[in-house]
């Protein structure tokens, strides 16, 4: 198993001052805003991440 991946910035503020949350597995803080948070991987999605809309801009 691989080594858990960390997130380079806060989705909040955007700082990168992160360090590990004692709460759990996944859980982050921010030295910058005073924020916690955590991540969570859910899954694959079963049909993959296909755009059904053609993508692009249409322009």
């Amino acid at each position: 198993m691989s080594e858990r991946a960390a997130p380079f910035y806060c989705p909040y503020c955007g700082d990168e001052d992160l360090r590990p949350n004692e709460t759990g597995h996944g859980a982050w803080e921010c030295a910058a805003c005073n924020r916690a948070f955590q991540l969570k991987f859910l899954g694959l999605l079963a049909r993959g991440a296909r755009r059904t809309d053609g993508g692009g801009d249409g322009t």
